[in-house]
């Protein structure tokens, strides 16, 4: 009688611990990261057939809605469909409520090093009534003689002048050569592009 009442003991605790074990069912509600692994044409096509005559103006206000939350414009114009952004330095761990820097690889690389981008958008109607919307980001690395704030040697033998004073202004489109472009950020380009395809 005792094994019988330690078993049922047993089997209940068992019992208890393990709950309803059933699937999940077909309702149920899961955390999916949406579009993780789609890849969207670059450039991106927008359906405009059938749309009024000032659905061009708001493909180009989103458009540059949306470029405006990671750089800042240096220059559009809606009537050759073209946007300009000023170079921006890419946020490390130190900035972490900065977009631009989408995983933890690229936040580490730009914590260790000095990383920017630049972006271009180019917004050409199609011949069906849509619009093609491509954009490219370019990611350069600084490139410096010797690190910014260097204390050795400089305190017994400094070469350089100790003011500095330029007198020419400097565009940003002009050419820095202290900057190597490592090529395209296709993953930020993605993310821009997934933001602007679901928006229109």
């Amino acid at each position: 009688m005792g094994r019988k009442l330690l078993t049922g003991w047993v089997g209940a605790l068992l019992l208890a611990a393990c709950g309803c074990m059933a699937g999940p069912l077909q309702d149920n509600p899961v955390f999916v990261r949406p579009n993780a692994n789609v890849t969207i044409a670059n450039p991106v096509w927008l359906p405009g057939a059938g749309q009024p005559a000032y659905y061009n103006e708001k493909v180009f206000e989103s458009v540059l809605d949306i470029i405006g939350d990671y750089f800042e414009v240096r220059y559009a114009n809606r009537y050759d469909g073209h946007i300009d952004t000023f170079p921006r330095i890419s946020p490390g761990f130190e900035q972490p409520w900065k977009p631009g820097s989408l995983d933890a690889y690229q936040r580490l690389e730009a914590t260790l090093q000095t990383i920017r981008h630049r972006g271009e958008v180019a917004i050409e109607p199609a011949q069906d009534g849509g619009y093609f919307v491509e954009i490219k980001i370019y990611k350069e690395l600084e490139d410096l003689p010797r690190p910014v704030r260097a204390t050795a040697g400089a305190a017994s033998f400094r070469s350089d002048n100790t003011v500095d004073r330029t007198y020419e202004v400097v565009d940003p489109a002009y050419f820095e050569s202290n900057w190597i472009p490592l090529g395209r950020d296709c993953e930020l380009e993605q993310l821009i592009l997934q933001r602007i395809k679901k928006c229109l």
